[in-house]
């Protein structure tokens, strides 16, 4: 009998295959320990190399996460539903809300490692905000923290002399956030344009977000302009992948 496809792929994909068709009919739930390698040799009678290469699969695509000294379980955080439409409304920042609340629901939410700085800007941000040489940008720069797990870093850059003696020069801007803030200042965010690209993450930042090896981050890189059509905030954010869906819901 002539071999199929399946039986053509590689044992450890198979095996990888197997578990992941048991995550998904509820045999293994969110925070369940998988079968360890000396497991899967005995089951599948494969090398210790073979049944290594089955689970890191499954860690690579973010769907289990080794834990020193215990075994690799089902991953139990939940990934977070971003909606990209919804989260900017002016209904929302204006009316005194994070754009967070889009997405978050009941879920926890904390901001740390919030730094604010006046730097003259890269030459990449200067060039889009329009500044003149040497001009100096608002920088904050900060690390947002869901039900305990780090998912996303943001560094936004906005013109200090736009920006100069307000809340946004603070770590705590306030109800609505930086673009309560900027509509205060007479540069209410009237459009928004949001490029988005993946690769594999720094060192830095697969520490900071706490990342399991062979993830990658999804990079977001919002710029937003008032009615006239001025540039006013430069925001580049560092996603983990494996904690993130991008959800764009629009009319046609």
């Amino acid at each position: 009998m002539a071999n199929t496809d399946d039986d053509r792929r590689p044992k450890y994909q198979r095996i990888a295959d197997s578990l992941r068709e048991a995550i998904q009919s509820g045999e293994y739930g969110p925070g369940d320990r998988l079968p360890g390698e000396n497991d899967l040799m005995a089951t599948y009678g494969v090398a210790r190399m073979t049944a290594r290469q089955a689970l890191s699969v499954l860690r690579d695509e973010g769907v289990a996460e080794a834990r020193k000294g215990a075994g690799v379980f089902v991953r139990a955080f939940r990934p977070l539903r971003r909606r990209g439409i919804q989260r900017l409304s002016q209904e929302r920042w204006g009316n005194g809300r994070s754009i967070w609340s889009a997405d978050i629901e009941d879920r926890a939410l904390e901001v740390d490692q919030v730094t604010v700085s006046e730097e003259v800007a890269p030459d990449r941000i200067g060039a889009v905000l329009d500044l003149a040489e040497d001009e100096t940008v608002c920088v904050r720069r900060r690390r947002f923290v869901l039900d305990g797990k780090p998912v996303l870093l943001s560094t936004s850059y906005l013109p200090a002399s736009v920006v100069a003696g307000s809340a946004i020069t603070q770590e705590d801007t306030g109800p609505g956030g930086t673009y309560a803030r900027l509509a205060e200042l007479g540069y209410k965010p009237a459009h928004f344009r949001e490029e988005i690209r993946s690769r594999m993450p720094s060192k830095d930042e697969a520490a900071q977000l706490g990342m399991s090896a062979g993830t990658p981050v999804v990079l977001v890189c919002r710029t937003a302009f008032t009615d006239e059509g001025r540039p006013v905030e430069i925001n580049e954010m560092t996603l983990d992948a494996a904690s993130y869906i991008l959800e764009y819901d629009f009319d046609a």
